[in-house]
C-alpha cells in the first residue's frame, strides 16, 4: 500500500490550492455568512480531548446558535443523553469546530474557534423553552469561517427526497442496544421513546 507520510508528499500529490478556496476563509461573520448561520437549525460540534475526538449533532427551533456578535456564537446545551462528551473536552481543550447545514442548500458552513462553558444564570434564562433552561451554554469565539464546496452533498443526494429511507429500513435505537446487550428490552424502549422525547425536548 502506498502511503503519504509527509506534508511535502501531500502537497506535491494535491498541487496548488485555487484562489476561491482561499479567499472564502475569513476570521469573523460577514453579512453573507451571518445569513447562513441564521438559516441553520442544525450543526455538528466537533471537540477534542485526552480520550480522543468527539462530534455531536446539535439542533434547535429556529437558529441552532445565537449570534452575539460577528466573533461570538452562543450554543445552548439542550437536554440529551447526559454523556457530556463534548463538554468534558471543551473544559480541557477549548478548540472546537462547527459545521452548519441548511436543508436544500448544497454547501455547508464551517466555523473553527475556541469555546468556554457558561452557566451564567441570566444567560441560561435567556434560552429558556417551555420552562426548561439549558444546563450550560457553549460560548464560541470565532477564529475562521468558510463555506465548504457543494460536491459532497451533491454526490450524496442528501436533500433529494428520493434518497430518504422509509421508517423501519434501519435498526431502531432499541434494536441496536438489544443487539449489544441481549437482556436489554429494546421493544419497550422503542415503544416508550416518542412520549419520553416529547416530554423532555428542552
Amino acid at each position: 500500500m502506498a502511503v503519504i507520510s509527509t506534508l511535502d508528499e501531500l502537497h506535491d500529490h494535491y498541487g496548488v490550492v485555487g484562489e476561491a478556496s482561499l479567499i472564502k476563509e475569513i476570521d469573523s461573520l460577514s453579512p453573507a455568512y451571518r445569513k447562513i448561520v441564521e438559516a441553520s437549525s442544525f450543526c455538528t460540534l466537533a471537540t477534542c480531548g485526552p480520550e480522543g475526538l468527539d462530534c455531536s449533532p446539535r439542533g434547535d427551533e429556529g437558529c441552532v446558535v445565537r449570534i452575539q456578535d460577528n466573533k461570538t456564537l452562543l450554543l445552548p446545551d439542550r437536554r440529551g443523553n447526559n454523556r457530556i462528551d463534548s463538554l468534558r473536552n471543551i473544559v480541557r481543550d477549548p478548540r472546537v469546530a462547527l459545521m452548519f447545514m441548511v436543508p436544500g442548500w448544497n454547501n455547508v458552513l464551517r466555523i473553527n474557534g475556541k469555546a468556554v462553558l457558561s452557566v451564567d444564570p441570566a444567560l441560561l434564562l435567556s434560552f429558556e423553552r417551555e420552562t426548561h433552561q439549558p444546563r450550560s451554554v457553549v460560548v464560541v469565539t470565532i477564529e475562521s469561517v468558510y463555506f465548504q464546496c457543494a460536491r459532497a452533498i451533491m454526490r450524496a443526494g442528501l436533500w433529494n427526497p428520493d434518497s430518504q429511507i422509509s421508517q423501519g429500513d434501519l435498526p431502531s435505537a432499541g434494536m441496536i442496544m438489544q443487539e449489544i446487550k441481549s437482556s436489554f428490552d429494546g421493544r419497550s424502549y422503542d415503544a416508550e421513546w416518542p412520549a419520553r422525547a416529547a416530554k423532555s425536548m428542552w
